[in-house]
């Protein structure tokens, strides 16, 4: 019976089995790509079967008249014999055709390979099916090819040129690339014919691939996406370079935004009359952080170097006379008294030279040791400590998160706002402060308000780059608004 059906009429037999095979595949889940494949050999197979047990020869073209009934059928029968072939080892090659660790030169491999096997289905289905002379057509096609190989020459060389870059992967999608002619931004997007790029001014450059393959490539992202940043600062010579080589790797000690492992490098360059120049080198987490990082690090050399007495020189273009040239005998290095500190400190602008002048003469001088304690987390502060020399660590459990610097201050959440500190807070380095305690800071936040708004919104501020606000005790993570109200009321009472 069911030979009768497969060979009774095997060209019909033959073009209902391969419309069916095409249906079922269709509606057959990509995500089942071994299903698929056994459905394809099954079909194929049967096909396969029909042709052999008719005596069909799919590989062999076989004139027929046009007015042949069944000529149709004939061509029906032996291109989908042929299209079910291709199926089935475009099937196998997508299963099967894999790099292990390498999906996207696995992908492109096997489109490669696919769209070969699509040409030879085509190429049989024209000889085998409807008697095309190949040859003829290949050498005829080759002179067409000529002409549009001329007109698309800058695609196809975009096309090969996303070929090469997809095999060499130098970047992949979310990569930082810096190029040879300045272009610098982070890969969003790569195609046969061009590679997208957002970069860090917000806009999408778009690079044809035989441009970009041409080009010097700087992957920023690899191994990791660490940066590598050179600042040259240049220091009056009235210190010994050991001295300066310190204060410069304090500064860098002291600053938040800068990866710690590998550590910065201060490097002296050069030493003449006029200057001592020192190379700093350090890193941060990504390219989008250099700026920010940057700010950082001249700012902290500034303090630093006031605060440990060190002038900044005079540009090398400077045209100024060798008498005028500060030395160790004569350079009269910036004060930093308890008055100067609190002049450089933005909360205290608004204060008049007077309050400013008793604010300082109620000072006292602070000194901790390397490694000594400050104040531990959950105790409280009675005054408000700023930093004239050295470095503190703020501490929550085993992790840090952050550091203070000369020209920071700390204490004010328990002077100000009856709240605990949140973080331990050790020296790093020995540490020189001036304590200021609430009978001197009252009166002046209570005529003062805009001072009050500043220490909140710095208090806030702080919240965000050391504290986690999950895990502050009840009612310790708080707004600007919130602590400014608890100022406010602390004051008036």
């Amino acid at each position: 019976m069911i030979h009768d059906v497969l060979f009774g009429k095997p060209l019909i037999s033959l073009v209902t089995v391969g419309f069916a095979g095409i249906v079922v595949w269709y509606f057959l889940s990509r995500q089942r790509p071994t299903t698929r494949l056994v459905v394809q050999i099954l079909f194929f197979g049967l096909m396969t079967l029909i042709i052999v047990g008719s005596g069909i020869e799919p590989h062999r073209f076989q004139g027929y008249q046009s007015e042949d009934p069944q000529a149709l059928l004939v061509i029906l029968a032996k291109s989908l014999w042929w299209v079910h072939l291709a199926w089935a080892v475009i099937g196998f090659i997508r299963l099967y055709l894999v790099l292990e660790g390498s999906p996207q030169e696995a992908r492109l491999l096997q489109d490669l390979v696919v769209g070969v096997v699509y040409i030879g289905m085509t190429l049989s289905i024209l000889a085998f099916v409807f008697g095309v002379p190949i040859g003829t057509l290949v050498a005829t096609s080759g002179v067409v090819a000529i002409i549009l190989g001329l007109a698309l020459q800058s695609t196809l060389a975009d096309v090969f040129s996303g070929i090469a870059l997809t095999l060499g992967r130098p970047y992949i999608i979310g990569d930082w690339i810096l190029l040879s002619d300045g272009t610098e931004g982070r890969v969003v997007e790569s195609n046969w014919r061009a590679t997208h790029i957002l970069t860090g001014a917000n806009n999408v450059v778009v690079l044809p691939n035989s441009f970009l393959a041409k080009l010097g490539l700087t992957n920023v992202s690899r191994p990791d996406e660490t940066h590598l940043l050179v600042l040259t600062i240049r220091i009056a010579p009235t210190r010994m370079p050991a001295s300066v080589r310190h204060v410069m790797a304090t500064a860098l000690a002291s600053c938040n935004s800068i990866v710690r492992e590998p550590p910065p490098v201060v490097a002296l360059k050069g030493l003449d009359a006029t200057a001592l120049e020192v190379e700093l080198q350090f890193r941060v987490t990504s390219p989008s952080q250099r700026v920010t990082a940057r700010n950082e690090v001249l700012d902290l050399v500034y303090r630093h170097c006031k605060s440990a007495g060190l002038l900044l020189a005079v540009p090398a273009a400077a045209s100024i006379l060798k008498g005028d040239l500060p030395t160790e005998e004569s350079a009269r290095p910036p004060r930093v008294t308890p008055l100067e500190l609190i002049e450089a400190i933005p909360i205290f602008a608004t204060l008049t030279s007077d309050e400013k002048q008793k604010l300082a003469e109620t000072t006292a001088v602070r000194e901790f040791r390397k490694g000594d304690i400050i104040v531990r987390e959950g105790e409280m502060l009675p005054s408000l400590m700023m930093v004239r020399a050295g470095i503190i660590a703020a501490r929550h459990g085993d992790e840090e998160r952050g550091r203070l610097a000369p020209g920071d201050f700390f204490g004010e959440t328990g002077l100000l706002a009856g709240m605990q500190e949140v973080c331990t807070l050790e020296a790093l380095t020995p540490v020189i402060a001036y304590e200021i305690d609430q009978e001197a800071f009252a009166p002046l936040l209570s005529e003062r308000p805009v001072m009050a708004e500043d220490i909140a919104e710095d208090l806030a501020s702080r919240a965000e780059r050391f504290r986690d606000s999950a895990a502050l005790p009840p009612g310790q993570a708080r707004s600007a608004h919130a602590i400014l109200k608890t100022i406010r009321t602390i004051f008036r009472a």
